[in-house]
């Protein structure tokens, strides 16, 4: 056992890849202004779960992405965009009488982003759990699920369980990032469906105001009683995003640790929750003390926020030490 990990040898023998992932990726049209006065837009491709994967296939691991799509343009660039990055893409399946969903996201003042989406109907959210079966079949070392495809729709939401339900019967590690979207379901519907997710998962995490939805009462309590109520479920890590002020994990053995976020520049904070867990995944898989895994993760979340994009940004593995150098530094 290695951390959380037991070698690929030991607990899958037929594993392929080392994270498997799957959710709604989306076309995505960016401008640097409000959209009211005719903004340009740059189109690129965006999802949660995608993000995750360029992150991890930068530093040099194995990722694989299984969501649905449609058949239509959008699809083929996020699957042109997501095999250029490395990312495998073999068990993607395609919905012929759905779209692939789409999104703007509008630079409305400073670094304040709004985002505006058209999902309803989409390929994504019809996806069901046979469409995942060729994927688990495979194996993995690690199941990377999150709470917006489980807002989808009950298709989406019974994916993600059974996902969840085959990775832990299998040995796999279980990560789960709550990532709560207000514009998707409200805070009850949110609590009500994850907290039915809670025995499967083994690393929980979310930001601190995320971390109440999995709780039993989650309109009461503190931080602490919440993080203990998750360890004493089966969860063997609490993650702990704070944004600026870092991140805190605490472990089932009683142990905790906070590290504080990396200083840069603040150029666009979207996409720095999953590059966050982009890090500590990469952290988990290679084995690293849970100290070194934080410092990976708020590491890989300081390049998102310092760079444009939802991944663009994200660093490959001999360029984590770039943010030690001296700002203004000239890298010769």
């Amino acid at each position: 056992m290695t951390g959380l990990i037991m070698s690929a040898a030991h607990a899958v023998p037929q594993a392929v890849t080392d994270v498997l992932t799957f959710g709604e990726t989306m076309l995505s049209l960016q401008v640097d202004a409000s959209l009211s006065v005719g903004a340009s837009a740059r189109t690129t491709v965006a999802g949660a779960e995608t993000n995750v994967a360029i992150g991890l296939a930068r530093l040099g691991h194995t990722a694989s992405w299984a969501g649905r799509l449609g058949a239509d343009e959008p699809a083929r660039l996020v699957l042109r965009t997501l095999r250029a990055e490395g990312v495998h893409t073999q068990y993607a399946t395609t919905d012929t009488t759905a779209p692939t969903g789409a999104l703007l996201r509008e630079q409305v003042i400073g670094d304040i982003a709004r985002v505006h989406y058209w999902r309803a109907g989409s390929a994504a959210s019809r996806q069901l759990p046979e469409h995942l079966g060729q994927a688990l079949a495979q194996g993995a070392r690690v199941l990377h699920v999150t709470g917006i495809t489980c807002a989808l729709g009950a298709g989406p939401l019974a994916t993600v369980t059974a996902a969840v339900d085959y990775a832990r019967a299998h040995d796999w590690t279980v990560v789960f990032d709550v990532n709560y979207r207000a514009r998707l379901w409200s805070r009850d519907e949110a609590s009500r469906a994850l907290r039915k997710l809670r025995d499967n998962i083994d690393v929980v995490i979310a930001s601190d105001d995320e971390l109440p939805l999995l709780a039993d009462d989650h309109a009461d309590g503190d931080e602490d009683a919440w993080v203990q109520e998750l360890l004493a479920i089966g969860a063997r890590e609490v993650i702990i995003k704070r944004g600026g002020e870092g991140a805190s994990r605490f472990g089932v053995e009683g142990d905790s640790v906070h590290q504080p976020a990396v200083r840069v520049p603040v150029v666009d904070t979207v996409g720095a929750g999953d590059a966050f867990c982009a890090g500590y995944i990469s952290g988990l898989l290679d084995g690293l003390d849970p100290a070194d895994r934080l410092q990976r993760a708020v590491t890989v979340g300081g390049f998102a926020v310092a760079t444009h994009g939802d991944w663009e940004g994200l660093p490959h593995r001999d360029e984590l030490a770039l943010l030690d150098a001296a700002p203004g530094s000239t890298i010769r």
